[in-house]
Order: C-alpha cells, then sequence, then structure tokens
C-alpha cells in the first residue's frame, strides 16, 4: 500500500516549486506556474490559488487582475515532491490571453529556445562554460588563462573583486555594483570549479544558514 505521507516539497535553487492546475470538472490542464512556501501556505488557507512570479519577484493571486479566480478542490504532490497539482474551478478563462487554458498551441516540431535573461539560474550557465574552459584551455580565454595561472592567482582575484564590491556600496555607486557583484561571482565561481566544488553545494550551505 502506498504511504500517504507526503514527500518534503523540493524547492529549486530559487526557493521555488512547478505548480500545476486541472480542470476539476473537465480534467483540462489550465496552466503552470511557480508557488514558493509563502504562495503554497496562502493557497492552502485560502482555497484560492497563488503564485510567485519570477519575473515580478513577489506574490501574486490568480484572478487579481483578470477576475478569474482558480478555486481549490485539491492538493496533491507527485511522489519526487517537485511537482504540485490542483485540481480546480475556475471563475473564467485561465489564460490572460482569453483562452481556457494556457496549453492551446500546437508543438509539432522542435521551437526556438529563448535564454532567460536573468535570475539565479545564469550561474549554473556560467558555472557550465567554467568548467568547459578549464578542460579545453582555449587560446584567448581569461578563464582559461586564470586556471593557468593557479589558485593562488585566482583566490587574489576574488580578494581584489570582494574590495571593489565594498568600494561602490560604500561610495553609494550603485551604477558600478551590480558590475562589482557580477564580477565577484563570477570569479568565486571560478575558484569553486578550481577547487572542484560545485555551486549546489554552496547553496546546500546557504540552505542550512537559512534559519
Amino acid at each position: 500500500m502506498t504511504d500517504p505521507t507526503p514527500p518534503p516539497v523540493q524547492l529549486d535553487e530559487r526557493g521555488l516549486v512547478a505548480a500545476v492546475c486541472q480542470d476539476a470538472a473537465s480534467g483540462q490542464v489550465l496552466m503552470a506556474a511557480h508557488m514558493n512556501r509563502e504562495a503554497l501556505r496562502r493557497t492552502l488557507e485560502t482555497g484560492e490559488m497563488h503564485f510567485y512570479s519570477r519575473s515580478r519577484a513577489e506574490q501574486w493571486r490568480k484572478g487579481d487582475t483578470s477576475g478569474a479566480v482558480l478555486h481549490v478542490e485539491s492538493a496533491r504532490i507527485d511522489c519526487d515532491g517537485d511537482v504540485l497539482l490542483f485540481r480546480v474551478h475556475a471563475d473564467g478563462p485561465a489564460c490572460h490571453t482569453g483562452e481556457t487554458s494556457c496549453f492551446f498551441t500546437p508543438l509539432d516540431a522542435l521551437p526556438e529556445f529563448a535564454d532567460t535573461p536573468a535570475g539565479p539560474g545564469v550561474l549554473d550557465e556560467v558555472f557550465q562554460v567554467i568548467r568547459q574552459r578549464q578542460r579545453e584551455r582555449p587560446g584567448g580565454s581569461y578563464t582559461a588563462r586564470l586556471f593557468d595561472q593557479g589558485t593562488t592567482r585566482i583566490a587574489q582575484k576574488v580578494a581584489e573583486e570582494g574590495a571593489e564590491v565594498a568600494l561602490a556600496a560604500a561610495t553609494g555607486d550603485r551604477e558600478a555594483l551590480a558590475g562589482e557583484v557580477a564580477d565577484l561571482l563570477y570569479h568565486a565561481l571560478v575558484l569553486l570549479a578550481d577547487a572542484d566544488l560545485r555551486p549546489d553545494e554552496v547553496w546546500a550551505e546557504l540552505r542550512r544558514r537559512r534559519a
């Protein structure tokens, strides 16, 4: 017999989990979005779907703008804990286009892909490129040159970039601060690769410190 105890919700590196909404009457999949802890808490407490907007970085209640509130009939979690399924009753079209479901576009061939322009996922992308430069050492690559210069030089660059971040913050140079933090994160990722560590190990440590 299947254990009725739900597995832990597996949040991604941004603290989010995928949520699918299905029409309770027809079984049609209406939409998919993301939830964080607070969105899930609000959904279960109010019986109305709440989500987390990655682009706006804020909580939102489905229907606040359109009036198409999604009322929860039941909530389930998949066996791995990384997808939530809600059976809902909709007050109107679930899609912002006016369609009943967001899934109205057929996919008959491999489509074009759009990279996410921002967000923490880019750190993983950058780290993949860093590891490739570490393996292949292409000529003219700044990253490859850092690895050739060794751990001491990489560590020195991290210290230098940390000082630049502090200086930009202390002088109120908001325009420079984002670039300096990006430089620091990049060099920190190079240092992780040099030590044969992965960003996931850093994320795990941060989660332990979250409380």
